[in-house]
Order: structure tokens, then C-alpha cells, then sequence
């Protein structure tokens, strides 16, 4: 007898909540817990690359002011009421924002470290991160996610008496964003909080920690852009969590380090720069619609920085843009010369290569990007590469993979796709239905698709009072995107005679 799917995924709930009980070593709380610590630390790990690579790459060009980020960091964490591999890094983006993965992978943008005052600060937002990730915050986001998960495991059991571990653990893969997610009311207190413990334990001004607050407030309720796209949209800021900080300070009262001149040392440079970045913004801004300008603006902020391979990169799309080709793999050149682990100076000087015709080049810097970040636009280009050399399966990866955006580039991943896919599986694009009407049987042949297709070829098996009735074969020449023709495949029948019927789309090939 089979369990009943609501049942089956009952009892696989008891179980796990049963089995995965433990206390959370921040709160002192019980909860559940399904992720291991060493399955944390391999998550972190994976995505943490992957993340920097997305968010601007790591900034490169003051060793000094990463590794002193890095040293408040470690004094923070290492107060913390869990030992995890905590690592800090700078990020070479504008946008204010910092984040934790799970296993104690955190980072901070440039674009935050400007608007910070002091090294309580610093420590005030460092600390908040240590605490997502002490406290199992993002893991508890991938576990919601398994959990969700379960209606469908139990169901695959249920109907099919699959293996129900493998669909967890498939179920675990799920989209992580947890570098930007939203945490909830009750993991931004805690991290407040319990960063505020961490901050007096280190020594440092927990003052700090509510000035940081107040100012993101004020920031708030400016609607500054930057902030609301950057760190308030995973961290929105309120008078509530203010308050919350203010009350904090019974328990750990101000007094320890502010270190105002320590932090002006160090991020002395990156305000000197402000400048120079404002220009680099300003150029990806007119990139499109006043490239000449874009071009003045980048040359303004190299001369301020030439050190700074972000401004050589941004030269080169530029460039790209005006169809200046030789000129932007110059540029190109200049900022892998500066930083040589960065996916979009390579993603934009395969493209140009590409535009140029020369195609090693481009397919080398190309699947290069690739493995740092993949992206749409270096799996839409691979993919075509990879169609040249008649790799279709491949191919069409590449294209499945590239048509999950949105956009120019995901529609023609799509487009490709499809073409590929149509020759390998036309039934999935034309939609055959069978009607019995004045003792003839009738098809109709639909083109799901958007594009026009040619020579399609459909299969008619047929039996009457259980004879086979000679297989048909119908040809249609042209098919237009979601046209239906009407087939007559010639089979006739008596009123009182049992028919069935079968379609096999057995051919179709796009148009062009």
C-alpha cells in the first residue's frame, strides 16, 4: 500500500527535524539543522569566487588598506561564539554594501568604506557579517529552501519509489543568492545585537554601532540610490533597529577604541580617489548614448589612478563600442596587465577579438572569463564556437545555459537553442491533434514556435477494429511561426468501426 503524498512528507519532516536538531551556538536557541559545519565551509568556499567576481572583482590597488580591513576583521571574529575560516576581502565596487556567506566569507565594497568614519565602524559592520555567518543565517536561507523542497520529494517517492536523499541533496542546489539575500527581521536583530557583543569584546566603541545606524537611517529616508540598491537592499536600515542598538549598550556599554585616525590612514587614499571613481561612473553611464564623452570621463580617471585596471576595462568597452577594435584591446591589455583575475576584461577582450575575426584569441580569453564567471554572453559566443566546430550537444549547453537571461543576448541563446533542439526533438515544438470527423480521420499540425519552419514531417499509425492501417507520412513544406495547418492523411472508417490513432513528429528544421 502507498503512503499518501501529505503523509509520505509528514514523516520525512518528523524525521528530519527528529535527526537535525541542535543548539545555534550564537543564540543558545534550539533550531533545526539540516547543513553540517563542513557543509557550510564548502558552500562558502564554492561561491565565494565566484561572488567576488560578480560584485567588481577585488580591489588591487592598496594591498594595505585590504590587509587592515582584513585585521579588524580577524579581531572581531575571533571573539565570536563560533570558529569558522573567516575571511575578509575588499570589493572594487561603488555601490555601499557588505555581505557573509556561509562558513565566515565576507566582504566589503570600497564604496562602503568611504562613507565609514572610523574603525568602530568598520568594526560595527564587520561584526554584523560575522554574525550572519556565526549564527548560520544563510545556511538557514539554503535549509528553507530543501525544506520547501519536500513536497515534491515526497512526491517523486510517492508516484515513482525514488531514492529520496538524492532529491534533498538536488533540492539543496536551488539558486543560492546569498551574497544579497534579505535577511529577516529576527536575523538582522540578532546580527545587531550579537555584533555589538563581538565589537565590546574586541574592544572597540560600541557608540559606534548606533551612529552607524543613525546614519543609515538619515541615508534611508534620502533615498539615496546607491544605498537602497547596495547595502539596504539586504540590510534595510530603521529607527527600530536604532533604538535596538541604543538599548544594546546597557550590556555592552560604550568607552573602547574608535580609532578615527587609524581609519583615516588607511582610507585616506580611497577618498583622495572619490573623484576619479565618480568619473568611471559617469562613463559607464554615457557609454551608450554619448560615447565621446564616456571616453573623456575614463581618460579624466586613469589620469587621477593609472593604477586602477577598472578604469582601463571600462576604457575598452568604450572603445569596443565605437567599433575602435585594434584601440580596445590595447585597453583591455592595460587592465589584465593590472589585474589578471578579473572575468569582464577578459569576457570583453575575447569579444573584440571575436569582432575582429580573430577567432583563438577570442575563444582563449573567452572560456578564460568563463571559468572565473560564467556569464550569458561568453556561453552565447562558446556556444557558437563550439556549433563551428560541429560540437552540437555542447552547443547547445551553451545556449540553455546563456538563454536563462533576459535581454538581447537571452533571446538569441534561445533562438539558437531552439534551432538546435528542433532538429533533435521536433515533437516538443509541433503540436499534433487528432479529430474524427464524416468517417475521416483528421490532423492538425501547429508550429509552437516562434520562427518559421520548413519540411516537417509527420508519422499517422492508425488501426481499425484492431488492424494496422498502413502508416502515413504527411509533409508540410513551410510551417509559420504558430500557424495550424489541417492534414488529411486519407484514412476513412464506418460509423460502427473502432479507431485509434497515433502522431509521431518524426521531422522539422527551422526556416534559416
Amino acid at each position: 500500500m502507498r503512503l499518501g503524498t501529505t503523509l509520505l512528507t509528514i514523516l520525512l519532516l518528523g524525521l528530519l527535524v527528529a535527526s537535525g536538531c541542535a543548539v545555534n551556538p550564537v543564540t543558545g536557541e534550539r533550531e533545526l539543522s539540516l547543513i553540517s559545519t563542513q557543509e557550510e565551509i564548502a558552500m562558502g568556499r564554492e561561491h565565494y569566487l565566484p561572488l567576488q567576481q560578480a560584485d567588481g572583482g577585488l580591489y588591487k590597488i592598496n594591498s594595505a588598506l585590504t590587509d587592515y580591513v582584513a585585521r579588524v576583521g580577524q579581531r572581531v571574529a575571533a571573539v565570536s561564539d563560533r570558529s569558522l575560516p573567516y575571511e575578509f576581502v575588499v570589493l572594487n565596487n561603488s555601490s555601499p554594501n557588505a555581505w557573509a556567506l556561509p562558513g565566515g566569507k565576507i566582504a566589503i565594497t570600497r564604496g562602503l568604506l568611504v562613507e565609514l568614519d572610523n574603525e568602530a565602524e568598520l568594526a560595527a559592520v564587520l561584526g554584523h557579517e560575522v554574525v550572519h555567518a556565526a549564527a548560520k543565517h544563510g545556511a538557514h536561507a539554503v535549509q528553507r529552501g530543501m525544506l520547501a523542497q519536500l513536497v515534491m520529494v515526497g512526491a517523486a517517492i510517492a508516484l515513482k519509489g525514488e531514492d529520496y536523499a538524492n532529491s534533498i541533496l538536488e533540492a539543496g542546489k536551488m539558486g543560492l543568492q546569498l551574497a544579497h539575500q534579505a535577511y529577516g527581521r529576527d536575523a538582522e536583530r540578532d546580527a545587531d545585537y550579537y555584533g555589538m557583543k563581538y565589537m565590546h569584546a574586541a574592544g572597540y566603541d560600541t557608540g559606534a554601532a548606533v551612529t552607524l545606524q543613525e546614519k543609515f537611517v538619515v541615508l534611508a529616508e534620502n533615498h539615496e540610490t546607491n544605498w537602497l540598491e547596495g547595502l539596504f537592499a539586504s540590510h534595510p536600515p530603521s529607527t527600530e533597529r536604532v533604538k535596538n542598538n541604543r538599548a544594546a549598550m546597557a550590556a555592552f556599554p560604550a568607552g573602547g577604541i574608535l580609532g578615527r585616525s587609524s581609519y583615516e590612514t588607511h582610507v585616506a587614499g580611497l577618498r583622495t580617489l572619490k573623484s576619479a571613481y565618480k568619473e568611471a561612473n559617469r562613463a559607464r553611464r554615457l557609454l551608450g548614448d554619448r560615447p565621446e564623452t564616456a571616453l573623456q570621463a575614463i581618460e579624466s580617471a586613469i589620469s587621477q589612478e593609472p593604477r586602477e585596471p577598472l578604469f582601463y576595462g571600462i576604457k575598452g568597452q568604450i572603445l569596443a563600442h565605437q567599433g575602435r577594435y585594434e584601440e580596445a584591446v590595447r585597453a583591455y591589455d592595460e587592465a589584465i596587465d593590472r589585474d589578471g583575475l578579473y572575468y569582464e576584461y577578459y569576457l570583453g577582450r575575447g569579444l573584440v577579438y571575436d569582432d575582429l575575426g580573430q577567432r583563438v584569441q577570442a575563444q582563449r580569453d573567452l572560456e578564460f572569463s568563463y571559468g572565473l564567471l560564467p556569464t550569458a554572453a561568453s556561453s552565447y559566443s562558446l556556444g557558437g564556437f563550439a556549433l563551428e566546430d560541429g560540437k552540437r550537444a555542447e552547443a547547445k549547453r551553451l545556449f540553455w545555459a546563456a538563454s536563462a537571461t533576459s535581454g538581447e543576448i537571452g533571446n538569441m541563446a534561445r533562438e539558437a537553442y531552439i534551432k538546435l533542439d528542433i532538429a533533435d526533438d521536433p515533437g516538443r515544438y509541433v503540436a499534433t491533434e487528432i479529430y474524427f470527423e464524416k468517417n475521416h480521420v483528421v490532423i492538425t499540425v501547429e508550429n509552437s514556435t516562434g520562427q518559421e519552419l520548413r519540411d516537417v514531417m509527420v508519422r499517422i499509425d492508425a488501426t481499425i477494429n484492431k488492424k494496422p492501417v498502413e502508416p502515413r507520412l504527411r509533409q508540410i513544406e513551410r510551417l509559420a511561426a504558430k500557424e495550424l495547418k489541417v492534414v488529411q492523411p486519407g484514412i476513412r472508417y464506418r460509423e460502427e468501426d473502432e479507431v485509434e490513432v497515433e502522431t509521431n513528429v518524426l521531422q522539422a528544421r527551422p526556416a534559416s
